[in-house]
């Protein structure tokens, strides 16, 4: 079964709530196929994020998609947030089942 499987990348976004639709309309128009957000709490360099205030709360974005895509976004993230936003993000090399759901239409 590993032989079906196709190397893509998985972004994960960690940061204010406030920024959902910015960023995930801003990936799309980027490339992006598409999204999944879900709220996020945790503890860290900032403190407590416990999500009790959901304006306040951070989400989880993750975006799976090719390396030319996953650098536009990321090129996005570091210059327009970064500087004003508190903000985790990795990369990960992933496996796809179904790569078509993840192309560049």
């Amino acid at each position: 079964m590993t032989s079906r499987l196709i190397t893509r990348k998985l972004i994960t976004i960690i940061c204010e709530s406030c920024l959902e639709g910015q960023i995930t309309q801003a990936s799309i128009k980027l490339g992006a196929r598409g999204y999944t957000v879900c709220d996020a709490r945790g503890k860290g360099a900032h403190g407590l994020r416990d999500g009790s205030w959901p304006e306040k709360g951070n989400i989880r974005i993750e975006i799976i998609c090719d390396e030319p895509i996953a650098t536009r976004v990321l090129d996005l993230l570091v210059e327009n947030y970064y500087q004003n936003y508190t903000f985790v993000t990795f990369v990960a090399d992933v496996g796809v089942l179904r790569p078509e759901k993840f192309q560049v239409i």
